[in-house]
């Protein structure tokens, strides 16, 4: 504070006073989650920003960080969001003071949600020399450019791809890509234990022909397996696919009594819309794109009921979740399209400036970042998660099953499946 500054003989060699965001200088006293919650944050920068290190680190230039996402196109409606949660964390950590001194300042790079713009867009952010990027949407799209960061040495943190490739790819030791998003690895077995105790074990899997739609297609098969059940119908379909009706139909005829759905688009809202238009009253169930507008917006009441994995849902059921929701609403004058990728690229902000604060030689070179990102000293209450060493060298995924909740559509939003899932998420969750 100033006051306390004003105590000291030499605040004009080491102290600096920095205004809270504006989310959060308003805060009553008893939000003490919250306070706590960026105390971390503001004690490393009041640690670093004195005039000693900002001359080694030269604080007049911007530490570039790369992002990459679906800006426009079909996938946008959660690109856009993932880019958003990025950017408030950004001039958050910008008002009380960077990176040492730094100002964090984002080359922003649009996929379109297609590989070989991907592929393209990496390979500029790798000429350009970012500190580290931010990004991926489309595990296809993510699988194409993956290369360019892993061989160059050039950290990625995916917050919004959850194929599980996308980090299997390489071995851990020497993988460069970390993640923050739940892969479908886990996400595929929380959907199929939840159905099987609700008795839906005969199973109709619909899963489009992109990346993300076949790793997640061998994530559901092996997760039936693994409770010794097998799919009853699989369909497989390409994006833009405007009819399933026959498909459903040959899933009816099949016996199934749920259907399954893994595919990020409007194709979500087509097998919803077939089954109204056949009259067949099955529950559809899936990994997190059941949670965006194309499907809510484009079933509309034939997307009541879907039950679909999540990480984070738009409740604000603590402090640290209401300040976030609530720092949302006023910068954009809006609810969050998709809360789950706003809340992680916000997080993975945060997470790659502890990293950052690690390293205190002024070395951000590739494998400096990276030992940085695996050896996070201090814990980040973020929103999603309370994260405690996130990344290790074995480890590059931040997120454990323990960290999923069911979400359900209701009246044209996604709230909690389960009361149960309602309290427990009052506790942020660590990894486990």
């Amino acid at each position: 504070t100033l006051e306390s500054c004003h105590q000291q003989k030499f605040m004009n060699k080491s102290c600096r006073v920095y205004k809270l965001p504006a989310h959060l200088a308003g805060a009553p006293p008893h939000m003490t989650p919250v306070r706590k919650w960026m105390a971390a944050a503001l004690g490393a920068v009041a640690l670093a920003t004195s005039p000693l290190l900002q001359a080694q680190q030269g604080s007049s230039n911007t530490l570039q960080v790369g992002v990459i996402g679906p800006f426009s196109g079909p996938s946008s409606d959660f690109g856009t969001p993932m880019l958003q949660g990025i950017q408030m964390a950004v001039d958050e950590i910008n008002a009380v003071g960077g990176y040492l001194g730094r100002p964090l300042a984002l080359v922003v790079k649009d996929d379109k949600g297609d590989p070989d713009a991907g592929l393209k867009a990496a390979q500029e952010l790798a000429a350009q020399k970012v500190v580290a990027t931010i990004g991926f949407c489309n595990t296809g799209v993510a699988m194409k450019a993956l290369d360019v960061f892993q061989n160059g040495r050039m950290p990625l943190i995916v917050p919004c791809s959850t194929g599980s490739p996308v980090t299997a790819k390489y071995p851990a030791p020497e993988s460069y890509i970390f993640r923050n998003a739940a892969r479908d690895s886990i996400q595929a077995p929380f959907v199929v234990n939840d159905i099987v105790k609700r008795g839906w074990t005969k199973v109709a899997i619909f899963a489009d022909t992109t990346g993300y739609g076949e790793a997640g297609l061998k994530d559901v098969e092996a997760a039936l397996e693994a409770r010794k059940l097998k799919a009853v119908h699989v369909t497989r379909f390409p994006l833009g696919v405007t009819d399933l009706r026959t498909e459903l139909q040959a899933a009816r005829d099949a016996g199934a009594n749920v259907v399954f759905s893994y595919t990020v688009g409007k194709e979500n809202a087509v097998i919803a819309n077939g089954r109204k238009d056949l009259g067949w009253k099955v529950p559809q169930v899936g990994a997190w794109p059941l949670s965006f507008p194309f499907f809510i917006e484009g079933a509309k009441d034939a997307a009541d009921g879907a039950l679909m994995a999540q990480t984070f849902i738009a409740e604000p059921s603590n402090e640290r979740r209401a300040a976030f929701l609530s720092a949302f609403t006023r910068k954009h004058g809006k609810r969050m399209a998709v809360p789950m990728a706003a809340a992680q690229g916000y997080d993975a902000a945060y997470l790659l400036t502890y990293a950052l604060f690690g390293i205190r030689d002024g070395k951000l070179d590739g494998p400096a970042v990276k030992f940085a990102l695996e050896n996070i000293r201090r814990v980040y209450y973020g929103v999603v998660a309370t994260y405690e060493r996130p990344f290790s060298l074995d480890d590059k995924d931040a997120l454990t099953e323990n960290m999923l909740v069911m979400g359900k559509v209701q009246g044209g939003a996604v709230t909690f499946a389960y009361p149960e899932d309602a309290k427990r998420n009052l506790i942020v969750q660590r990894k486990k």
